[in-house]
């Protein structure tokens, strides 16, 4: 029961600290003036294309982090179908009474 109670509050200080910092992050909002000056402005805007090279340097990253991944895991399964056998005797010796 006091665990739940715990919960509670937990929840309350989330609910009231998010609502806190919204209410600061609305309040820093410069889009409302309460000035009337009118301006005109143009707004350029410019595409960015990615050159090629980026493209293939990029793709030659990406295959070689799956070429490591894929060996690493092969080569942990099995090395190269080769296995060890180990062989353990023991020979216990008893001294009998005569």
């Amino acid at each position: 029961m006091e665990t739940l109670k715990l919960t509670k509050l937990k929840s309350l200080y989330a609910i009231l600290f998010l609502a806190f910092n919204s209410a600061i992050v609305n309040a820093q909002d410069s889009s409302s003036t309460s000035t009337s000056t009118r301006s005109s402005s143009t707004v350029t805007t410019e595409t960015t294309t990615v050159e090629p090279w980026v493209w293939i340097v990029g793709a030659a990253v990406i295959i070689i982090i799956i070429v490591a991944l894929t060996r690493s895991s092969s080569s942990s399964k099995s090395t190269s179908g080769t296995t060890d056998r180990v062989t353990v005797t023991k020979k216990v010796e008893r001294e009998n009474d005569i």
